[in-house]
C-alpha cells in the first residue's frame, strides 16, 4: 500500500521539480560558438579568448606552418593586447555538418582591421573548422583550415 501512495505522489513530485531545458541541437550550439567567441574577441574579452578551442588544436593557414593551441592562443592574446591597433570580426556561417560527436562548418570570418592612423581595411578568410563535442559536451574545434579569400 505505502508502494502506491509513493507511486500516485510521484507525478506531483515531477511538476513540482525545475524543468530543465534541453541542450541546442549541434548546429545551434556551435553557431553560439562561434557567436560567442567573435563577441568576446570584439570587446576584447582575453581571458575566454581561447575557450573556442581544444587543447589539442591543429590547424593550418595558408602559407604558414602547421599550428597549434598555445601558438594560436599566445598569436590571440597579442592582438588583444595591441591597442595601436584595432581588429572587428563579422561571421558567416555557411554550413554545419553534424557527425556524431564531430561536425564540420564551412564559414567566413570577415575581419576589418583599424591602424593607427584611423585608415580600416577589410579581408574575408574562408575556413572549414572541425567540431568536436567533449566529455562536458560543449563543442570546440579541433581541426581548422583557413585561407584569405581572392576576388
Amino acid at each position: 500500500m505505502r508502494m502506491a501512495g509513493a507511486a500516485a505522489l510521484l507525478p506531483a513530485l515531477l511538476a513540482c521539480a525545475p524543468a530543465r531545458a534541453a541542450p541546442p541541437d549541434p548546429p545551434t550550439a556551435i553557431r553560439a560558438a562561434l557567436e560567442q567567441w567573435r563577441q568576446d574577441f570584439n570587446a576584447r574579452r582575453a581571458e575566454r579568448i581561447c575557450d573556442l578551442f581544444a587543447p589539442e588544436l591543429r590547424y593550418d593557414f595558408q602559407g604558414l606552418p602547421e599550428q597549434t593551441y598555445p601558438q594560436l592562443c599566445d598569436r590571440l592574446h597579442r592582438a588583444l593586447a595591441d591597442t595601436s591597433r584595432s581588429i572587428q570580426y563579422g561571421l558567416r556561417v555557411k554550413e554545419v555538418i553534424v557527425f556524431g560527436p564531430l561536425a564540420v562548418v564551412r564559414l567566413t570570418w570577415i575581419s576589418t582591421a583599424t591602424g593607427p592612423d584611423g585608415r580600416s581595411a577589410t579581408d574575408n578568410e574562408q575556413g572549414i573548422d572541425v567540431f568536436q563535442r567533449g566529455a562536458d559536451g560543449v563543442w570546440r574545434i579541433t581541426r581548422y583550415i583557413a585561407y584569405p579569400e581572392h576576388p
